[in-house]
């Protein structure tokens, strides 16, 4: 636990500027959730990309199956496939997160068209990267998901674990149903698909997940004080991504309520990076 200490305390300054960001005070609206779910939903994406190398990694998707090294990490991981890639939603019907999300960004009328025809491509046997470029993604969204599949292309277990339990920030959950309860209330109207997502999260990510994360952690490193040093890199560098993504999106509400001018492109989402 002390490896796990030290990670924790590195990382302390990182979670402080989440924590503390400038993008929580411009969410005050639906129409700044909206902007915030457009590019928030490719790190929901990528998520399951995460998780899914966690599951070559640690369970058996071989055939012929042969018994895993340790059961618990891969009850865990399957656990969290279950609940991510197939859970219910508010009317019981089977569906990943990642729909969930997009479910509710239609609801509360967010555009999906860019994150669905990148999907599209992605079936189709476009790389990320491709994809990404394709569709003149945000620079710094693309930047996020390459740092994400450049860490699972680095098949290295204890890396991607290390971006999996401490690259992932919460939503600030309260702060969203409270812009949602008064979105409400003022034009009678439902967000439900959205209060939904949000309560199944903090639902889900409650005492267990955290302390089995931080173990899968401890176990995958071990007595190796490399992989200890490459863990924490990952670490870093998956909460500097999501700060320079809070950045961007503070920048975007800014930029739609007049506050700051910009290139029409990157307004727009039209550059190439």
């Amino acid at each position: 636990m002390q490896q796990l200490d030290y990670i924790n305390q590195q990382l302390t300054p990182f979670r402080n500027v989440l924590k503390n960001h400038y993008l929580y005070e411009k969410l005050t609206s639906i129409e700044d959730v909206k902007i915030f779910m457009e590019q928030h939903v490719y790190p929901v994406w990528d998520f399951m990309s995460l998780l899914k190398a966690l599951q070559i990694h640690l369970t058996c998707t071989q055939i012929p199956w042969t018994p895993v090294q340790n059961a618990t990490l891969a009850r865990f991981i399957n656990d969290i496939v279950k609940e991510e890639e197939s859970d219910v939603n508010e009317l019981g019907e089977p569906k990943s997160h990642f729909e969930m999300y997009l479910d509710a960004m239609q609801q509360v009328g967010a555009n999906t068209t860019f994150v669905e025809l990148f999907v599209d491509y992605i079936q189709t046997g476009k790389s990320v990267k491709e994809a990404a470029k394709l569709l003149n993604l945000e620079p710094i969204t693309q930047n996020f998901l390459n740092f994400t599949f450049e860490t699972i292309d680095g098949g290295k277990a204890h890396e991607i674990a290390a971006a999996f339990a401490f690259g992932r920030e919460e939503l600030i959950p309260d702060m969203f149903l409270g812009i949602i309860e008064k979105a409400e209330m003022n034009e009678a109207v439902s967000y439900s698909k959205l209060t939904y997502y949000l309560q199944r999260h903090i639902e889900l990510d409650g005492d267990d997940h955290g302390p089995l994360a931080l173990k899968m952690i401890a176990e995958l490193c071990g007595d190796d004080d490399k992989k200890w040093e490459e863990a924490l890199i990952v670490a870093k560098n998956a909460l500097q991504k999501r700060i320079d993504l809070w950045d961007r999106i503070a920048e975007l509400i800014e930029v739609r309520r007049g506050e700051k001018v910009i290139a029409r492109e990157m307004v727009n989402s039209f550059s190439v990076n």
